[in-house]
């Protein structure tokens, strides 16, 4: 087993751009909350709710562990906090120009300020969204129309992209395929990563954009974005990272992976459903992207339509937390991660692990359990909430295509479990989680 260095290097708060790369932005509105503690519209402190105590209870109090985090995570008592606070105070449209309005907008851009500081970007680049599925089609298409209606290279027609992306980046990916361009799938080692050698056989003056993950939602393969971008360079092409599974799993700078694009989910590291971002490189009105919904001239020009107040606050302050808690979370996370594949393994050795084992994110692994029906495995251990794949794929008869990319039969494929550890992990419960998996597995294997 590899050491936590490997699996998880120090993580470190992304250095802060200086605003002077782009010039002066916009001034920012007045009342910008610290990032731990929410402050009343009058600047007073905020005033106590139920909600500045635990959101809930720990799942091992109803006696169900949540192995679900990839899927979605439980919202923090301050997110849920802010979001509650803001719904009660701040409810008037941010674009309205009255004290009101301009309270509630000054929410936004204190958020859009954190998801700067959490990401290494500078707030004029953090373009919110309904979410990372938006953010990713806001991404991929809206360069796309750009190279079409701005003419930026008429040459530029081809992407590229892995075969165990999100399908919120696949299923774009390939609208444009049917409508004039070329789409390329870069192919990924037995472990997830990409194979650096054959994208820089892919790449060419023709590429316009080329989308990799930063982390993948099934396997929790970390990818070799710089390195990937590094290359695309050289051959003067955009690039794009889904990093909706890395916020907070994983030190998160998209200046040092020299990205254009990156796309965030709120849900995924505490905050609300529902709010995602987009990190957009020099800004809207500078990049080469184009909105790809109109009606109205909110994010500046990008995304049209009045701004999830209350969503977009409270993923700033969880956000803020999650970039926090990373430093003590990561290592903690791999190791009782790394215990309960030693623990399942130890139980069941003809299971496997998936995925790259030294470049993951700290708290999730894929297994397989050869001969046994995922499905029917989940069914029998309603105490665990996990999961046979990704959520996206749930109800679907189709296998992973994440795992069937990496070389898994199709009957393998419907043999794994993903299991996802979040705060309330404890190492007490690993032992528990591993026999009850255990003694179930075995009965629904092939005679």
């Amino acid at each position: 087993m590899p050491h936590l260095s490997q699996v998880m290097p120090a993580a470190t708060l992304p250095a802060r751009r200086t605003r002077s790369a782009l010039g002066d932005p916009a001034p920012l509105l007045a009342g910008a909350a610290p990032a731990r503690r929410a402050s009343s519209p009058g600047g007073g402190p905020a005033r106590r709710t139920r909600a500045t105590e635990p959101v809930s209870a720990s799942p091992e109090a109803t006696h169900r562990l949540y192995l679900d985090h990839q899927a979605s995570t439980p919202m923090t008592a301050a997110a849920l906090a802010i979001l509650l606070e803001v719904s009660e105070r701040d409810y008037a449209n941010p674009s309205s120009t009255h004290r009101s309005g301009k309270r509630a907008a000054a929410r936004i851009e204190t958020a859009r300020e954190q998801l700067a500081d959490a990401t290494g970007a500078l707030p004029e680049e953090i373009v919110f969204t309904g979410g990372a599925t938006e953010a990713n089609n806001l991404a991929i298409l809206g360069a796309a129309l750009h190279a079409t209606e701005r003419g930026r290279d008429p040459k530029r027609r081809r992407i590229i992209t892995l075969p165990i992306e999100h399908p919120s980046v696949l299923a774009p990916a390939r609208h444009l395929a049917e409508r004039g361009f070329r789409l390329d799938i870069a192919p990924v080692q037995g472990n997830g990563r990409i194979r650096l050698d054959a994208l820089d056989d892919l790449l060419g003056e023709d590429v316009l954009l080329l989308s990799i993950q930063t982390a993948n939602n099934e396997i929790g393969t970390i990818q070799p974005v710089a390195e990937a971008a590094a290359l695309a360079r050289e051959h003067g092409a955009l690039v794009h990272t889904d990093a909706a599974q890395a916020l907070g799993r994983t030190p998160l700078d998209v200046e040092a992976m020299d990205v254009d694009f990156a796309s965030l989910s709120a849900h995924k590291c505490g905050g609300p459903k529902g709010v995602g971002a987009l990190f957009v490189r020099e800004g809207p009105n500078r990049a080469p992207i184009l909105p790809i919904t109109y009606g109205g001239g909110h994010e500046r020009g990008l995304r049209p339509g009045t701004q999830n107040t209350p969503g977009i606050a409270s993923f700033g302050i969880a956000a803020t937390e999650a970039v926090e808690r990373l430093r003590t979370d990561a290592p903690r996370l791999a190791a009782l991660r790394d215990e309960l594949e030693a623990e399942i393994l130890s139980r069941i050795p003809d299971a496997r692990i998936n995925g790259a084992q030294d470049h993951r994110v700290p708290n999730a692994t894929s297994i397989t359990f050869p001969g046994v029906d995922a499905d029917a495995l989940i069914a029998r251990l309603p105490d665990l909430d996990l999961s046979a794949a990704s959520a996206c794929h749930a109800g679907t008869p189709e296998p992973s295509h994440v795992l069937r990319a990496i070389g898994l039969t199709t009957e393998d494929a419907y043999s794994t479990l993903r299991l996802s550890l979040g705060p309330y992990a404890a190492a007490h419960t690993i032992p528990r989680i591993a026999l009850r998996i255990a003694d179930q597995a075995p009965p629904l294997r092939a005679p």
